[in-house]
């Protein structure tokens, strides 16, 4: 079917801003994936053949890069996409009882979507935040120490319009499409917005700014240029 002109006009004008960013055009498939996501809400076969033509290669090798990472979507995704991660710290402190109970609750599974497009459900492997779990994920906004009960009220807040903050970053979260245009490499100006880091985050800070504790230099261990490494044998020592 192809784009509207509109569409493709305004599709060709950020592609083209993206691709001048690298030394190799094809080096910009990864954002200008997420830039036809953030139009249709997930990769469809117009997005496949648009990042092809942009970048002078095949759909084959289009369609090889999105199935490979999964923050590329095949088939539709609500407007706030919920990741639970499953990984080992979260599903030991509750990820995998939030997952149940919340896959339940909405009657949806892994990468699937309710019925009126607002909510998808996702089981996440890692979010790089195991000092916070277990974790969720909206939209790829943190959401910390969580249980099955604020899962299902983050749903609710969610499904209803109400205002949902994450616990670190921006005041609100954003949609999906708004999500994935920022990913393609236009901020939305809100990365200063809110706490960058959580108290179990900042500990070890903490106790080395108490204890005045400072990193070694960073050549610190190392032999100076005729003195050999510990435990290395020379020549001679090889030959005796």
């Amino acid at each position: 079917m192809g784009y509207a002109p509109e569409t493709l006009a305004r599709l060709e004008r950020d592609a083209k801003e993206i691709i001048a960013r690298y030394p190799k055009p094809r080096s910009a498939l990864l954002p200008l994936l997420h830039l036809v996501q953030s139009v249709d809400g997930h990769i469809t076969d117009d997005g496949i053949e648009f990042c092809a033509e942009q970048l002078g290669i095949t759909p084959a090798q289009v369609t090889g890069v999105a199935t490979f990472y999964t923050m590329y979507k095949r088939r539709p995704v609500g407007e706030y996409h919920v990741g639970v991660c499953i990984n080992t710290l979260c599903a030991v402190m509750g990820g995998d009882q939030i997952w149940e109970e919340l896959s339940e609750y909405v009657g949806v599974g892994h990468d699937e979507a309710t019925e009126d497009g607002r909510i998808s459900l996702e089981r996440l492997e890692c979010n790089a935040a195991c000092d916070f779990a277990p974790v969720m994920m909206v939209n790829w906004e943190f959401f910390d120490n969580m249980t099955p009960e604020k899962a299902r009220k983050l749903v609710d807040d969610l499904r209803a319009g109400r205002p949902v903050a994450p616990t670190r970053g921006p005041g609100s979260v954003c949609t999906w499409k708004e999500a994935s245009r920022v990913l393609a490499g236009f901020p939305d100006g809100r990365a200063g917005e809110g706490p960058q880091a959580g108290p179990e985050t900042l500990v070890g800070l903490e106790l080395a700014k108490r204890n005045g504790w400072t990193a070694p230099p960073a050549d610190a261990g190392r032999p100076e240029p005729d003195e050999p490494a510990a435990g290395s044998k020379t020549q001679g020592d090889i030959h005796k």
